[in-house]
């Protein structure tokens, strides 16, 4: 039986031993043990490469800015573990998760006596969420942010109101394939029979196996840049203003985050929205999208830590994490020099990532962290070949002289891991006071 808060987390993070265990079959056997918790709530799935974290936060803001009580599953966390499980923004509470991980011990040893082994991480705190959000907190509905892919991962056995697919990029190749195709494929097999699946996906290739498997699903498919659309984009001083149309729809709404790809990831929540209202009579006026996505906020992607100096963090943990993130800074700071502070994890397509990188710093400083897998500076600085680098083992020693240095024309990005900005952000708030 475990007493404690730490127990518990513990006990959860001792399942990564077992690695990822792509497949469905074990999560069928804990919903069978659980009495099906996933059939009594309500979802939107959410998959995609980058931007589904991003997605989700517009949408629970939007939910809730209409009455919804919304229960959102979302990974990795970014301060605090409960955080992957949350309602209306409020993260599990230590009890709760106590008493979760003691309802799935029993089941988990008796699945190791089983075909399939026993669950692993992922595979058990999506369990957990399941019976969380059906039992323990009821909410009116539920966001699931996919895991890994779409197809096996162990989010796949809802039954969604709506499914969206943001984007399509290279990343976790070793488990998803390596073409554009493959990827894809696997995205795509969160689609379910006549779920209607909205998509921001952009390559040709890309988009014909969603339509592909949207058709054979009898699932109705709406894409970005034809079925609906934004426009007369602005950048504003903290955030983006533009237009949204689909159909007779059109209206103009504004976001406090920063980047033009976060117009993409709001259009996508507008649109899941007006899906709810016309086939599920969700009834969800204007002014709650208007306050829902001004309101929307989410930790490490293009977050402003401080204004003198400016000092930004950003998730940009893939090479297309990288790109967006370089498109914003082209798009915002032509006036100013760009100082990048990376760490990155070595599974990551590290060369076209810190080539990106090149191509807009000024100074690139190149870091490590405490974490598995993570790169070495030295390892990062292979891939380079600017001059201006600077190589730092000890972040946390060397970042405030860093700081001390940023000057008022200049900006400091700090970039790569998400587990990385999860230990930078505390200690930055620590030490910077506006």
């Amino acid at each position: 039986m475990i007493a404690t808060y730490e127990e518990a987390v513990n006990w959860i993070h001792s399942r990564l031993r077992l690695g990822i265990k792509p497949g469905l079959k074990r999560m069928e056997y804990m919903m069978e043990k659980l009495d099906h918790p996933e059939r009594k709530i309500q979802t939107i799935h959410i998959g995609g490469t980058n931007g589904k974290g991003s997605t989700v936060t517009y949408l629970r803001n939007i939910l809730q800015q209409s009455g919804k009580r919304v229960g959102t599953f979302t990974s990795p966390y970014f301060e605090r573990f409960n955080e992957r499980i949350s309602v209306n923004g409020d993260p599990i509470a230590d009890n709760h998760l106590v008493q979760l991980v003691n309802l799935m011990i029993p089941i988990s040893e008796k699945m190791e006596e089983t075909e399939w082994g026993s669950p692993s991480e992922f595979e058990v705190i999506t369990a957990m969420s399941f019976f969380y959000f059906s039992h323990i907190n009821p909410v009116d509905i539920v966001i699931y942010e996919v895991g890994l892919g779409g197809r096996l991962d162990s989010t796949n056995i809802i039954q969604p109101l709506v499914t969206a697919i943001t984007n399509i990029g290279m990343d976790h190749t070793q488990f998803l394939g390596e073409t554009v195709e493959e990827i894809a494929f696997e995205k795509a097999g969160i689609i379910k029979e006549r779920v209607p699946v909205i998509s921001c996906v952009r390559q040709p290739e890309a988009i014909e196996v969603i339509k592909e498997k949207a058709n054979e699903q009898l699932a109705d498919f709406y894409l970005y840049g034809v079925d609906f659309e934004t426009n007369e984009e602005e950048n504003l001083q903290a955030g983006e203003k533009f237009a949204f149309r689909s159909g007779q729809i059109k209206e103009t709404y504004e976001i406090s985050m920063v980047g033009r790809h976060q117009i993409e990831n709001a259009s996508l929540a507008i649109k899941i929205i007006e899906l709810l209202n016309q086939k599920y009579e969700f009834n969800i006026d204007n002014n709650a999208i208007q306050l829902g996505l001004k309101n929307a906020y989410w930790p490490g992607r293009m977050e402003q830590i401080s204004s003198i100096p400016l000092i930004y963090l950003d998730g940009a943990h893939n090479p297309e994490g990288v790109k967006t993130l370089v498109r914003t800074i082209e798009d915002r700071w032509t006036n100013k020099k760009v100082k990048i502070v990376v760490a990155a994890l070595k599974d990551k397509d590290l060369k076209p990532m810190l080539s990106d990188f090149e191509r807009v710093a000024d100074q690139l400083i190149l870091t490590t962290f405490d974490f598995p897998r993570v790169a070495s500076p030295q390892e990062l600085a292979g891939y380079i070949s600017m001059n201006n680098v600077t190589e730092m083992n000890n972040w946390k020693s060397a970042l405030p002289d860093v700081i001390s240095e940023v000057k008022s024309d200049e900006v400091l990005l700090i970039t790569g891991s998400l587990y990385f900005l999860s230990q930078v952000k505390p200690y930055l708030n620590s030490v910077i006071k506006n």
